[in-house]
């Protein structure tokens, strides 16, 4: 005997997920589920999909995301589960995590130079200089980026006295990946301007530098917080993808709809 198919209500979805029936109506609204089939009588009626659908947008959305590209990243993936294309899910799920990964590496370096520099011991270095394009490829962001951190003040960079082009070196590179990592993590460029002169005089008195709200968060917090939430970050990305695997098989079982 063929076993009936699984269908739920609203409220159903939404006390199984955690989510008010408003949210369910939302996600439907906004791509983020399967269209939605109605009774006669104009009551929705969810698939064993849209409950798992329900279950993935949970798990990439919910609280929130560190950066616009991870932000893009995660809703283009959950929006091509609702198509039930999930084969090319999991691959973006994968390059997701990919990119989750690169954001940590970002920041990893970023956290070893601000300790160096706190210590005094951010020295020239012997790498060879870069030009605006090759440093702004080392450090995930773009010559624009780099060039308005410099007429904002956060830095000033030597330039090559033969052809007058700007040279990034080491520090200039370690800057620029402590500049990235705290605009990132939410600061306002006039309090990465603060932690920036407080860092070029001396490392000294760093707490309060940044417009953080306890008395014990400061810019060595900011990166370790940061590190943090980017961990959190690639644990959930993984999670989303088991997600996609689990639905994968139960849509290859036959059981989702």
């Amino acid at each position: 005997m063929k076993k009936k198919r699984e269908v739920y209500r609203t409220s159903e979805v939404a006390r199984a997920v955690g989510v008010h029936p408003n949210t369910v109506r939302k996600y439907e609204e906004w791509g983020f589920l399967p269209p939605v089939k109605r009774e006669s009588n104009g009551y929705r009626i969810y698939t064993r999909y849209h409950m798992e659908q329900m279950r993935l947008a949970r798990l990439a959305f919910h609280g929130g995301w560190p950066g616009g590209r991870i932000r893009k990243s995660a809703l283009a993936l959950v929006r091509c589960s609702a198509t039930k294309d999930l084969r090319k899910a999991v691959r973006m799920a994968k390059h997701h995590i990919r990119l989750v990964q690169g954001e940590r590496t970002q920041a990893e370096a970023a956290a070893d130079h601000l300790e160096r520099w706190v210590r005094g011991k951010a020295g020239r270095g012997r790498a060879a200089p870069k030009t605006i394009r090759a440093a702004a490829k080392t450090v995930d962001s773009t010559p624009d980026a780099i060039r308005n951190w410099e007429r904002n003040g956060l830095l000033t960079v030597p330039r090559n006295p033969k052809n007058g082009y700007r040279e990034y070196g080491g520090p200039e590179i370690g800057r620029l990946r402590v500049i990235r990592m705290l605009l990132r993590s939410g600061y306002s460029t006039m309090a990465v301007l603060r932690a920036m002169r407080r860092l070029d005089a001396g490392g000294k008195r760093l707490r309060h530098t940044l417009d953080t709200p306890g008395p014990e968060e400061d810019v060595l917090w900011a990166a370790d917080h940061w590190l943090s939430t980017l961990s959190e970050q690639e644990a959930r990305a993984r999670k989303i993808l088991a997600q996609l695997r689990r639905m994968e098989r139960m849509q290859t079982a036959g059981i989702m709809d």
